[in-house]
């Protein structure tokens, strides 16, 4: 465990991936930064893999807090590796853990050798269990869960529609709405992507191309968006009256809700350690399939965030590895 720093001893240094100015991928820099000392009820813990969300450098709490900027900031928010220091008030984790959670958007992220905590937003895991699969399933299963469970109470028996079943969060919904008895149809953008989403679970895939004329689907008790772009409306008509539609990245259109007289829900994830404990267990024993699309080193980190504006080699998530 370091000493903490004193008037007379300079603060321990870091890598870190950083962006001192509001922006894209072309501000990232990989350089020393301060390595940051946990307060009460926090840990610090040295990053072994951190997982990317591709628009988190577009919300506006990445860049600022009560409307107070933040930069230099640090990102991705979806991490693993093990506890190196704890702060006052933690009694539940020990240094030497192995763990795996979320930052809170609203702080320096993972994109580094070290990242400070709340000590109730990350979960032990078993240490042979894959650093990198840990960070790439924690959020796209947190947001799948809430989704399905907290917010549309997704039961037995019920029709739902997911655009988008097998991407990072897509393959999620469509794993775990199956598992809870739902008749599960998805959207796929291409038919190499067919016999994945069966494998995930879907009852029914239907192709449907971007720019491509709208899918001919209709009374689903349930709808859930997890392509993250502008909602198209045939999803909101695809709901029957009375149902309803979920939306991950962007607000709903209110008139399109009326229109269909369909209930409409956006939310933003809470990390909670029992769903996390629920994750760890799942990861143990093999029960949930967690895709991986590539990884880079933190050194090329900047360039794994400029991968997301082309295809992806393989579904699932880009992650970063901390040496």
């Amino acid at each position: 465990m370091d000493a903490a720093p004193t008037d007379s001893s300079p603060q321990p240094l870091m890598m870190a991936l950083r962006a001192h100015e509001r922006g894209g991928p072309e501000r990232l820099v990989y350089e020393e930064a301060p390595r940051p000392v946990p307060g009460p009820d926090e840990i610090r813990v040295a990053v072994r893999a951190a997982a990317i969300t591709f628009a988190e450098l577009s919300w506006p709490e990445t860049w600022e807090g009560d409307g107070v900027d933040r930069t230099p900031i640090i990102p991705s928010h979806e991490f693993a590796g093990v506890v190196a220091e704890i702060g006052s008030g933690v009694v539940d984790l020990s240094v030497g853990d192995s763990v795996f959670g979320i930052v809170p958007f609203n702080r320096d992220g993972a994109a580094a050798e070290f990242v400070v905590v709340p000590s109730a937003c990350v979960a032990r895991k078993k240490p042979r269990d894959s650093d990198v699969v840990a960070a790439a399933a924690v959020l796209p299963a947190l947001t799948a869960w809430e989704a399905l469970g907290d917010q549309a109470h997704v039961a037995a028996g019920q029709h739902v529609l997911i655009r988008g079943g097998t991407g990072a969060v897509g393959a999620f919904l469509t794993q775990f709405a199956h598992e809870l008895g739902a008749e599960v149809t998805v959207t796929v953008t291409s038919e190499s992507s067919v016999a994945r989403a069966r494998n995930l679970g879907a009852d029914h895939v239907v192709v449907s191309a971007p720019h491509s004329e709208a899918p001919d689907l209709s009374a689903f008790d349930v709808a859930l968006d997890a392509v993250g772009d502008d909602v198209p409306e045939w999803l909101y008509a695809a709901v029957r009256p009375g149902g309803q539609l979920v939306v991950l990245q962007v607000p709903p259109r209110q008139e399109l809700a009326e229109k269909y007289g369909i209930t409409t829900i956006f939310f933003v994830v809470r990390t909670r350690r029992d769903r996390l404990e629920q994750l760890a267990a799942l990861i143990a024993a093999g029960h949930v399939e967690v895709a991986i699309a590539q990884t880079f080193p933190l050194s090329a980190g900047r360039a794994a965030y400029e991968s997301g504006s082309v295809p992806k080699p393989a579904p699932g998530k880009t992650v970063i590895l901390v040496p």
